[in-house]
């Protein structure tokens, strides 16, 4: 698989180009410069080549230590990996002295580089012509916008592969035996999501810091865990933080805010990380609501577990705090760890799986009528208006998350009280913990019993 980076000084159009490249918007695009602050990287088709692109910070002079400095240390981790590298410049605006100096650093690297002249529509095509000051080449006039230029890009890449001899098939990974678990880490700012998701990786893959909100895109890291059997081919999702809604006024944080809630419709598991210095807040509790509306496993994890001075008391006590905050879960797996030391961060992939298996339960048609006529001996449904309430039978009709079906006589009157018991017997009978179940009742009655009137 050929890797390809694109690169270039901020707000030159490196993600719109890696949105057209993919065929679809997933990197957040704004006129704001410096959106972009983690890599991302996604397999892709373009022509003959199986690709996986990479979009990058922008390339900027920062002071050491600083967030632009962070950010400028993995692009450039992103270009020594690279096969090849796109090194955008805006056509329109000209070269500045920022391009200058870029164009200076790349000379030095080893990686083979094609200077993609971006925004040449309209009067733009003349600025590419200032591009063969670089000495990187010809450069290829492209809109990433519009879609021009992408077959004149797709030649210079070709002639670059053949050039330089790059083998685009080398390292080329067999197709894993199991199809990836998708994982999303979310939770509110500066709770160490990207922390975390670094440990777990053992590299500094995602940017991080003390300043709150510093993830923008949701960003998919690839990555294999074993169990100590098989390994688990897992695809983490890290997040936008994701505050009140009230204070969610700038235009790229609802575009963030947006992109974590698609993460979490794509996940599997969703891990909702808390702050164990400040735990379940009410911003916590929503998003919970929202990851139970969309019918997601989650594990809650504790995070910042370092910082906590009896750690046994506090533990007790959050998990009964768990257990009050998120009864839409039942017993909802709760993990304290230290994304920052690494203190019980093996306790968590054990729950992520335990709790995906809960989601994918299947339970026989046999066992849950058995359990249902349990419940209704020890619990019968309430009379309505002095009518009783027949509950006749019931089987699951689907998992992801575990759906169950109940016929019985007047199903509209059933009080919620009642169905939020079944729902806890559920629960508790099956062994479902951290995940939605959903009971709907139906109007019908027992199929057997009218075969049986009709032999009669």
């Amino acid at each position: 698989m050929l890797k390809l980076a694109i690169i270039g000084r901020p707000n030159v159009g490196k993600s719109t180009l890696f949105n057209r490249l993919a065929g679809r918007k997933l990197a957040i695009v704004d006129d704001q410069p410096g959106v972009t602050r983690d890599r991302r990287d996604l397999d892709i088709q373009f022509g003959d080549f199986e690709v996986r692109l990479m979009d990058t910070a922008g390339l900027e002079d920062a002071a050491d230590g600083s967030l632009q400095a962070r950010m400028r240390q993995g692009t450039e981790r992103a270009v020594a990996e690279a096969d090849v590298a796109f090194f955008m410049i805006d056509a329109r605006s000209g070269l500045t002295s920022q391009d200058r100096n870029l164009a200076e650093i790349l000379r030095q690297s080893p990686t083979p580089v094609i200077v993609v002249a971006n925004k040449t529509e309209g009067r733009g095509e003349e600025g590419a012509y200032e591009a063969y000051e670089l000495g990187l080449g010809d450069p290829v006039a492209i809109s990433a916008e519009h879609g021009e230029g992408m077959a004149d890009l797709y030649q210079a890449l070709v002639e670059t592969v053949e050039k330089h001899g790059i083998d685009p098939d080398k390292d080329e990974e067999e197709e894993p035996e199991f199809k990836p678990l998708r994982v999303a880490i979310v939770g509110r700012p500066n709770a160490g999501k990207s922390t975390l998701i670094n440990k777990l990786l053992e590299e500094d893959r995602l940017l991080t810091g003390p300043e709150a909100g510093i993830t923008r895109d949701s960003i998919e890291v690839d990555w294999v865990w074993n169990d100590g059997e098989r390994d688990w081919p897992v695809a983490l999702w890290d997040t936008a933080g994701m505050r009140k809604k009230a204070k969610v006024q700038d235009k790229l944080e609802k575009l963030s805010v947006g992109d974590t809630l698609r993460a979490v419709r794509f996940s599997e598991v969703t891990v909702l990380v808390i702050d164990a210095t400040t735990p379940f807040e009410k911003q916590d509790l929503q998003i919970a609501d929202f990851i139970e509306k969309e019918g997601r496993a989650a594990v809650v994890v504790v995070n910042k577990w370092d910082l906590v001075e009896d750690t046994d008391r506090a533990a007790k006590e959050l998990r009964l705090d768990a257990l009050r905050a998120f009864p839409q879960f039942g017993g909802v797996r709760v993990v304290f760890l230290s994304g920052l030391t690494g203190r019980h961060i093996d306790k968590l992939m054990p729950a992520i799986v335990d709790a995906y298996r809960d989601w994918n339960a299947k339970v026989k048609t046999s066992e849950f009528n058995n359990w249902l006529e349990g419940v209704i001996a020890h619990h019968p449904p309430p009379a309505v208006a002095g009518r009783r309430i027949k509950m006749r039978y019931g089987s699951q009709i689907k998992t992801r998350p575990p759906t169950f079906v109940i016929k019985c006589q007047r199903a509209n009157e059933v009080p919620e009280t009642y169905r939020r018991y079944l729902v806890n017997s559920i629960r508790e009978s099956f062994d479902l913990e951290g995940t939605p179940v959903r009971v709907f009742l139906r109007a019908g009655d027992n199929p057997y019993a009218d075969k049986a009137k009709r032999k009669h």
